[in-house]
């Protein structure tokens, strides 16, 4: 069966007319009997006619030909798979029922395996969202889905899928940033589940000409390129030490709050704005620094 999409005549998988091996089998079986026990029995005398000798070679003619068509339209069917069936060109079905199974001997097989099959991308080099090269590369589940599609709309399907596969992760990656230092866009370090969504998608999308269905995808390998990975290495490091401040900051500055709330509190001490920007600033000092402080003292009064 057959559609027209898009100027091009698609292909759809449609169930193909086959019998019973098992049985074909004892067909066969009683083909060689009649020729091993029934023909030669027929054989002629030696003064027989020349009809009778016509009809006894004929008759071992036609037996030996029915053994040969009969012996020659057997094949098997594993577990998912499929066998592609094809009379003088033309396209008669594909046959999915497991066993031995018989079709007449000129009528082409090929046989295409359903099952699924894993495959782990080469490493393509790709310039993301803000133009910045970067290594990238991801593992892909798919299967055949329809036969016939995978056999007749694409030349080589296991190639097309090779190369849609590395042309969608091209398309994928250059969509989004590396990373994203204002943390307000989906990107390919932090987003991984919303990419690997978008990857499925756009493969199912691309694959579907050939009945290729993609299960599962996902990013296995993501790095800048060497030429900056240095240079990007240190601005993460430089983004890590400013958060990391930011928050000892806060935090500082909380511990201050509770401190000085709770000496007012319990009348501990009674501080003037003076005193309190110093108890700060002293407070700050401790909790921000990264040595060890050494406290000096006061016996007098700060005046």
């Amino acid at each position: 069966m057959s559609v027209e999409l898009s100027g091009m005549k698609t292909s759809r998988e449609t169930a193909a007319t086959s019998y019973n091996g098992y049985i074909m089998l004892l067909v066969l079986v009683a083909l060689i009997a009649v020729l091993a026990l029934v023909v030669p029995g027929m054989a002629p005398d030696y003064g027989a006619t020349k009809l009778d000798k016509i009809m006894f070679v004929g008759t071992l003619v036609l037996s030996l030909i029915a053994v040969l068509i009969v012996a020659s339209g057997f094949f098997m069917i594993q577990p998912n798979q499929a066998a592609v069936i094809t009379l003088f060109g033309e396209y008669r079905g594909s046959e999915r029922t497991e066993g031995l199974r018989w079709v007449w001997p000129w009528m082409g097989k090929k046989k295409i395996s359903a099952r699924a099959h894993n495959m782990h991308s080469e490493r393509v080099k790709i310039n993301d969202l803000r133009g910045n090269p970067i290594e990238i590369a991801c593992n892909v589940v798919w299967r055949v889905r329809d036969t016939a599609q995978a056999s007749f709309d694409v030349d080589d399907y296991k190639e097309f899928v090779n190369i849609q596969i590395e042309a969608g992760l091209r398309t994928v990656g250059s969509r989004h940033p590396y990373d994203d230092f204002e943390g307000e866009e989906v990107t390919l370090r932090s987003g991984g589940e919303v990419i690997n969504a978008e990857l499925l998608e756009e493969l199912n999308d691309r694959l579907k000409v050939a009945g290729i269905v993609v299960d599962e995808a996902g990013l296995t390998h993501l790095a800048y390129a060497s030429e900056i990975a240095s240079a990007m290495l240190k601005r993460q490091q430089a983004d890590a030490i400013i958060a990391a401040r930011a928050k000892i900051v806060l935090g500082a500055v909380g511990m201050v709050e509770d401190a000085l709330t709770k000496l007012s509190q319990d009348g501990i001490v009674d501080m003037d704005d003076e005193r309190r920007a110093t108890m700060v600033s002293n407070l700050m000092v401790v909790l921000c620094g990264e040595k060890e402080a050494h406290p000096v003292i006061n016996a007098g009064s700060i005046y």
